[in-house]
């Protein structure tokens, strides 16, 4: 029986401004993502012996009960037809998890793409857009396959943007203790903040006039503060400020925060030069990072994770 797999990549917001929040409750974000080498591995099959669609978790500690891979195969099995057979899916982790990364949400994004593959049904884009925005809010920009993207709404405006070549280098942070993205935008909603909103149209202009790795790098300080769930992530992990200001002082460079956190976020000229700056950090042995996940990586060209 055929199998199909891809890479789940991950991605960091470079800033993020929350622009209002719906009736239904749903918040509406601006922000500009970016696509990263740091990839999860997915391998969907037929297995049509099965009761219901099955996962196999390598890797980070997360468990398959409600993952969105199989949250993004039943959803997208009712769209089409809910008589298609029981997929089984391995899943290798290294993204981790509740961290700021998306790495659930490419995870199902990649789910979709391979259940589609093993059950040889093709959906126009459009089809294949709302099935992601089914599942979650930051499916639709992995969906949408841009390395680099302007995100709006609750995550259905997925604009593309020029992608950043050469590459930058980028260092992720980690703290041991995790946030969920829904206990961050309530925490958000207790008091709310604002401000990025600037910082992401000054990023957006920043990649439309032609910006490679280090003339990102080298705009970073003004990113420090482009994120309207900064406030939120310090008030349930007061900590997080003193790791970060400890990250920023020991690599000489601005830190920022991806997402809903907690996962700190610096960029470099190469991934040489991250790589370099999560060895010092390492070797630190700083409690503030005990339990912390250090990766270096980088962003990728346009078309690079196609």
């Amino acid at each position: 029986m055929s199998s199909f797999e891809a890479d789940a990549h991950a991605k960091i917001n470079l800033a993020l401004a929350v622009t209002g929040t719906r009736v239904d409750g749903y918040h509406e974000l601006r922000s500009v993502f970016l696509r990263l080498a740091l990839h999860d591995r997915l391998e969907a099959e037929l297995d049509p012996d099965a009761p219901s669609d099955q996962l196999e978790i390598e890797g980070e500690e997360v468990t398959a009960e409600g993952n969105l891979v199989l949250r993004a195969a039943s959803r997208l099995r009712a769209a089409i037809d809910p008589s298609l057979p029981p997929l089984r899916f391995r899943l290798r982790k290294r993204i981790p998890a509740a961290a700021g990364l998306g790495g659930g949400s490419s995870d199902a994004a990649a789910a979709i793409d391979l259940a589609l593959a093993a059950w040889g049904v093709r959906l126009h884009p459009a089809e294949r857009l709302g099935a992601a925005l089914r599942v979650g809010a930051d499916v639709p920009f992995f969906t949408a396959g841009h390395s680099a993207s302007l995100v709006g709404g609750i995550g259905e405006h997925v604009t593309e943007l020029p992608s950043l070549e050469p590459v930058a280098g980028i260092l992720l942070v980690t703290p041991r203790e995790r946030l969920s993205t829904a206990e961050v935008f309530a925490e958000f909603d207790r008091q709310p903040a604002s401000g990025a909103l600037e910082r992401v149209d000054e990023v957006v202009l920043l990649l439309r006039e032609g910006v490679d790795g280090m003339t990102l790098a080298a705009s970073t300080a003004m990113l420090r503060e482009a994120n309207d769930l900064w406030p939120a992530a310090v008030r349930l992990r007061p900590q997080l400020e003193g790791v970060r200001d400890l990250v920023s002082r020991t690599i000489g460079h601005a830190v920022l925060l991806t997402g809903s956190g907690p996962t700190l976020v610096a960029v470099y000229p190469s991934e040489a030069a991250a790589t370099r700056a999560a060895v010092s950090l390492q070797a630190t042995a700083a409690p503030e990072l005990e339990g912390a996940t250090i990766i270096s990586t980088s962003t990728i060209e346009r078309g690079e994770h196609l």
